[in-house]
């Protein structure tokens, strides 16, 4: 009996908690991280369970894999962890002005999302961000936690709460060129990751997109990735960004075919083509003076699109009399003016 009550003063314990309770691996591979990272969090912050088994391994009920589960949320907001942790443990002191932590709480619980904070962040990361937003940091963490929930709400309420323009080019691709720097210095590491934020990305933006706007005369504007260019995600930031403010636009995706393309652009006479190349190894200037030279219309009125070089494919390879537009806002007014024309 003594020894009974040795082992609870202890804080050991000879049956784990609850039915199912998870080891410290099996709520590592919950989370998304390494299992040193669990220890870590147990150690610094008091976030993990009272006490051991005989053998002296965690077990971890679902009230604490939920203290977990918070903090997570939190730090994918960019919370400092252990402000993130003093809020999953419920030790917010009481009458205070609202912290950045209560806004991502906020931001990411159910219900209407709230603003997410609009200062900038220089809090280490592993990642190589730099002085960006907040909303920035947060969607890099999520990406790298591969939490989709949290993914999407911060993407959406960035767009919600900037704009399109400013979310792509302050939150969004700085997040996505940091995870590709990653996965650069890495060898084949973060793979994954990259790929689970583009494709989240991809999905944000066709929700954001309103619905495809009716063709107008002289004000179609042509979309595509030049042959052997894969990388769409920035002309479809493009399509939802002409889609807002009420430009029809007919996107081709990745790698268009030579034939297929001035096919397009015979079949639509539009007013624009942007071509879209990230490496230089796909930019083809003999490709863009081609689509340049396209006419259509009747004996006398005949017309040519403007073609629009697009992407860092085309640094150094301008074409002469054809416009390169640098990043979304420049390229999003170069088809405005056109359009108006």
């Amino acid at each position: 009996m003594s020894g009974h009550a040795n082992d609870a003063d202890r804080g050991h314990l000879r049956e784990p908690r609850e039915s199912g309770a998870l080891s410290t691996g099996e709520v590592a591979r919950r989370l998304g991280v390494a299992p040193t990272t669990v220890r870590s969090w147990d150690r610094r912050y008091g976030l993990g369970p009272p006490g051991h088994t005989d053998g002296g391994h965690r077990r971890w009920t679902s009230v604490d894999v939920a203290r977990l589960e918070r903090m997570c949320a939190l730090a994918a907001t960019g919370v400092p962890p252990a402000e993130a942790a003093r809020q999953a443990r419920g030790e917010a002191p009481p009458d205070r002005q609202p912290s950045p932590a209560d806004e991502a709480r906020a931001a990411t619980a159910p219900g209407p999302a709230a603003p997410l904070h609009r200062g900038r962040s220089k809090a280490g990361s592993g990642l190589r961000l730099g002085d960006v937003r907040r909303e920035c940091r947060g969607v890099a963490h999520a990406a790298l936690r591969l939490d989709a929930p949290a993914l999407d709400a911060l993407m959406a309420v960035a767009i919600e709460e900037h704009g399109l323009v400013t979310a792509w080019s302050e939150v969004i691709m700085p997040a996505l060129q940091a995870v590709g720097s990653k996965w650069e210095g890495s060898g084949e590491g973060y793979v994954e990751v990259e790929h689970f934020l583009s494709w989240h990305v991809s999905g944000a933006l066709r929700r954001h997109a309103p619905p495809a706007v009716a063709d107008r005369a002289g004000a179609v504007t042509v979309l595509a990735c030049v042959p052997g260019e894969h990388h769409t995600l920035p002309l479809e930031v493009l399509v939802a960004a002409l889609a807002e403010r009420g430009l029809p636009v007919r996107m081709f995706g990745g790698a268009l075919p030579v034939e297929s393309l001035v096919s397009a652009v015979r079949r639509t006479g539009p007013a624009a083509v942007g071509l879209w190349a990230q490496s230089r190894g796909t930019a083809s200037r003999p490709l863009a003076q081609h689509v340049a030279a396209m006419e259509w219309g009747v004996r006398g009125a005949r017309r040519n699109p403007v073609v629009l070089t697009l992407g860092p494919g085309w640094a150094g390879r301008s074409v002469p009399g054809l416009p390169h537009p640098h990043g979304l806002a420049e390229a999003v007014a170069a088809v405005e003016d056109i359009a108006g024309r």
